[in-house]
């Protein structure tokens, strides 16, 4: 039996849909609702509300599991939820290791990030031997990442067999409002702005493929970063446009600009009670110009390749596309 922790996200829906594929049984936790990404699969999977922090629904979800994906985790670069972020990646992982060792779990496959790398050194290629060092440019999601992948080793010295995936920015369809779907809805308003940085970008279709492909492998002990190519955040939104048929972003934003951009955010914010759409990590992050290996992954699964970024935007595009026109 596998199991799956944050089933109903982005990456999990698209991790069940693997599994069901290829017709292993499979066990998710959810914790309000279903998702309609995953309505015609639902009755071939079998669901237990809880959470990662919900120690006892958890340990009822391991009953019988060999295998446990935990991909449950909390991305926020808001103020004021370093604590939640905390709470889930840090706190949630130890809950999934402990219960994994306490039942038997032969083997789990965790999610991290390329965050969780660290930006100490932002002049050179990035990879998985990157030592974490403290830096103003880790953002405090890079810190909980970090911390929870310690959780993991932890779990690994206590006897439990592990594999890492540290992906880039996943993209891919569907969940439009929040994560990287939400660039999609961006380019499609033909949003102006566009910043100078570079970054790791990969699609979800390709880190469900590697993490179940690890997980039926024997590798372990070892953690690898998914990035299909690193680019510059102007060509990613530049190629949305394109395939959406909109203008591309033409207004280039300097670091000065986006320093006043946050704090007025951050203003808005607390007059008017909702979310700033940027924040001071965003704004500073997305300026930043990082590069990825991903040498490793490559030459641990033979046969594997990602999908070209080309391929995985015009997909997503199609999707939106379709769904505009049904609404």
């Amino acid at each position: 039996m596998n199991l799956v922790t944050g089933g109903t996200g982005f990456l999990g829906s698209h991790l069940l849909r693997k599994l069901v594929n290829v017709g292993q049984p499979v066990r998710a936790l959810y914790r309000t609702a279903i998702p309609s990404q995953v309505e015609d699969i639902q009755h071939k999977i079998e669901w237990v509300k809880g959470d990662v922090l919900d120690v006892s629904a958890l340990e009822d979800a391991m009953q019988g599991v060999e295998k446990v994906y935990h991909c449950a985790g909390l991305v926020s670069f808001r103020p004021g939820e370093e604590a939640r972020l905390m709470k889930v990646n840090v706190e949630g992982t130890a809950n999934v290791v402990n219960l994994a060792i306490d039942t038997g779990v032969r083997k789990l496959v965790h999610v991290s990030s390329t965050a969780a790398l660290g930006r100490a050194r932002v002049d050179g290629v990035l990879d998985e031997s990157s030592e974490w060092k403290e830096s103003k440019h880790n953002s405090r999601y890079s810190v909980s990442k970090y911390q929870g992948e310690m959780e993991v080793w932890r779990g690994m010295a206590e006897g439990l067999d592990v594999a890492i995936v540290n992906p880039g920015i996943i993209l891919g369809a569907g969940y439009w409002d929040d994560g990287s779907g939400m660039l999609i809805k961006n380019a499609w308003k033909e949003f102006p702005y566009y910043t100078e940085g570079i970054n790791g970008f990969t699609d979800v279709r390709d880190v469900a493929e590697v993490m179940f492909r690890l997980m039926e492998s024997d590798i372990e002990g070892e953690r690898f970063v998914l990035t299909a190519d690193n680019w510059k955040y102007y060509d990613l939104f530049n190629e949305m446009a394109k395939q959406l048929g909109k203008k591309p972003p033409h207004i280039a934003v300097k670091p000065w600009m986006a320093e006043i951009v946050w704090r007025v955010e951050a203003i808005k914010s607390k007059l008017s009670g909702k979310k700033a759409l940027v924040t001071k990590e965003t704004a500073r992050t997305a300026q930043m110009k990082v590069y990825y290996s991903n040498e490793k992954i490559l030459k641990a699964l033979p046969g594997f390749s990602f999908t070209p970024l080309q391929t995985t935007i015009a997909d997503m595009c199609r999707v939106f596309l379709e769904q505009q026109q049904q609404n």
